[in-house]
């Protein structure tokens, strides 16, 4: 089995392939490039150096959100188009996962976070051993959710190349409960999200839709146009 993971649900884009239990190749970059003008290249050329065709992918692995609206929409039109005409089976899996998988096998409880702007953010939190949802991925204000979490009385591990722009309002709620994740740490690894795409079910190509965990902009404009009512 071949799997090819996508990532870009947030500025970096990664992505990897991997043959059964191991890891072929691997690219992450943190450059804020637009996705739509270098991620389709970015695979051609990570499956043209480890000499893999499309025809030899057995899975598509993506990231299928929270995170950036057009970097979600733009991994998940990759992989259904891939999925679709190479007729292999797609695996979308959370982004905030992906993001916990860093810290994987920390003592307590591992929060990914991705910055929404406005105090809030996209974040949830997991079981360090299993990677098992603590509490759900959300769109939420970032302190709000920090006091629930402090709640639970867990050393927490912040991941995500957003944490340090939160990292003020971490320390004042959760004290010394807070760790962060090092540097090298915090970018989302595709190798992670095809070893979580590995433990999840496929789903059905025309089915699999983005997760935002909010509403777009023009949705919430056309809301409030019509007074308020959903």
């Amino acid at each position: 089995m071949i799997y090819l993971g996508i990532d870009t649900s947030n500025s970096p884009l990664s992505i990897a392939l991997a043959k059964d239990d191991t890891i072929i190749i691997e690219e992450t970059s943190n450059l804020k490039i637009n996705h739509s003008l270098t991620a389709m290249p970015a695979i051609e050329e990570m499956m043209r150096k480890a000499k893999v065709t499309p025809a030899q992918l057995t899975h598509i692995a993506v990231a299928q959100g929270p995170g950036s609206y057009t970097g979600v929409r733009i991994g998940l039109t990759i992989a259904k188009t891939l999925a679709w005409s190479l007729k292999i089976p797609l695996h979308p899996v959370s982004s905030l996962k992906v993001l916990a998988a860093n810290g994987q096998y920390f003592d307590g409880i591992i929060c990914p976070l991705m910055d929404a702007r406005r105090g809030t953010a996209f974040i949830g939190a997991y079981n360090g051993k299993d990677l098992e949802p603590v509490i759900a991925d959300q769109h939420s204000e970032v302190k709000e959710f920090l006091t629930q979490l402090k709640e639970l009385g867990q050393p927490v591990l912040f991941v995500g190349i957003d944490v340090e722009i939160h990292g003020e309002v971490i320390r004042e709620v959760m004290e010394d409960l807070a760790f962060f994740a090092d540097p090298q740490h915090r970018l989302p690894r595709a190798s992670n999200l095809i070893m979580l795409a590995q433990q999840s079910d496929e789903q059905d190509v025309h089915h699999a839709v983005p997760d935002y965990r909010r509403i777009t902009e023009a949705e919430a404009n056309y809301i409030k146009v019509q007074g308020g009512e959903g």
